[in-house]
């Protein structure tokens, strides 16, 4: 039985991670619960799996959940600071931080110290401070399991060939949905159409940030850390279909690659379970319904992010960290109608020229270095 903290329960992967919970109640229990803003959702799954704890991020909603909640055995919580302080639990085995943007880096610090496996969702922890992450994780012997469906696909492909040096790692893409369009298309797309994903179900942001294929430079970023590879040994492939998650080419030319449908849950319980596998009853992959598997290169003209994240990993330092706060700005302002799509990367490119540069940073140098990129960012947003 692993006693399991989920950080975004509320969430995508958080919900869907209750679900493979819900499957699977012999392997796991709920010790803690945390979300943002979402009470009503937060009040019935605490009903649901009785957690000893919840946290709400929003202060202002403590007095509803604590009310809602007063007649049940749970520790009702509430800030940043009480989210820092559940993973640390004695009785918690993993934490899944499925907690979007910056704000879950510091309580996935915080349960790395405490010696508590990561089942890894939140990409901007790696992105904003991969080496301190990955030193943490080695020093405490913490082991960090990916969520994205990407990584998992990697972790998968490696198995049984750890001894093996990689010559490359390919990581696929769908290409969202504006593969095809045009710049001038692009300029006129609305928030609606760049949240209808072709092929995955995802919250809004990371939907956003797969629209203008910026998560794929995060998720390069994440996979250098990972796996201990050169930026320069990961190629973005755009693979429409989605069926090949990503793939991993050995020294002797050989690639082995993670097929399956679209189904976060499949990397949810592999992470949650590993390295047992388990049972589920999502959709099969039927080859007979997939004539061709296509995949082209990546279009980094219409798409600039990508190039942005390459430039930001080759850079170092803090600049991760300034790409990532000013992309959390640009996207809220686009969901917000404030800016166009492609104006969000005028945005991210005036950050990164304008934010101070740090070539080895601290913790608190990651805190400051978010704060003013956000600023400048957020000014940038009203004048774009």
């Amino acid at each position: 039985m692993r006693h399991l903290a989920i950080l975004g329960s509320t969430g995508s992967i958080g919900t869907q991670a209750l679900e493979v919970v819900s499957e699977h109640p012999d392997m796991f229990e709920i010790y803690a619960l945390t979300a943002n803003n979402r009470v009503d959702l937060l009040i019935d799954q605490a009903h649901r799996f009785m957690p000893e704890v919840v946290v709400i991020a929003n202060e202002q909603k403590y007095p509803e959940i604590k009310e809602a909640l007063e007649d049940l055995p749970i520790k009702v919580w509430a800030g940043a600071e009480a989210i820092a302080q559940v993973v640390q639990m004695e009785p918690i085995d993993m934490v899944l931080t499925a907690m979007v943007g910056f704000a879950g880096l510091r309580p996935t610090i915080a349960a790395i110290k405490a010696g508590k496996a990561i089942a890894l969702a939140n990409k901007e922890t790696l992105v904003v401070a991969g080496e301190l992450i990955m030193s943490l994780a080695n020093e405490h012997n913490v082991p960090i399991l990916p969520v994205d469906s990407e990584h998992s696909a990697i972790l998968q492909c490696l198995a049984g060939d750890w001894q093996n040096p990689i010559e490359k790692i390919i990581l696929t893409a769908s290409g969202g949905p504006f593969r095809t369009k045009s710049l001038a298309e692009l300029a006129t797309v609305t928030k609606e159409q760049a949240l209808k994903h072709p092929n995955w179900t995802m919250g809004a942001k990371v939907t956003i940030d797969s629209a203008s294929m910026i998560n794929k430079g995060f998720e390069m970023i994440e996979a250098k850390w990972l796996f201990s590879v050169d930026p320069q040994q990961i190629q973005v492939l755009v693979h429409p279909q989605s069926i090949i998650h990503s793939m991993v080419q050995f020294a002797d030319g050989a690639i082995m690659a993670q097929l399956g449908m679209p189904d976060m849950k499949l990397p949810i319980a592999y992470a949650l379970s590993y390295p047992q596998r388990l049972t589920n009853n999502s959709e099969r992959v039927d080859f007979s319904r997939f004539h061709a598997l296509t995949f082209e290169e990546p279009d980094t003209k219409r798409f600039r992010n990508l190039s942005f994240a390459f430039e930001a990993i080759r850079q170092g330092g803090n600049m991760p960290c300034i790409l990532n706060a000013a992309n959390e700005v640009a996207v809220a302002a686009f969901l917000q109608e404030k800016i166009g799509f492609l104006q969000m990367s005028d945005v991210i490119e005036q950050t990164i020229s304008a934010a101070s540069f740090i070539a080895n940073p601290t913790y608190e140098d990651y805190v400051l270095t978010d704060r003013e990129a956000r600023e400048i960012s957020s000014r940038l947003a009203i004048k774009t």
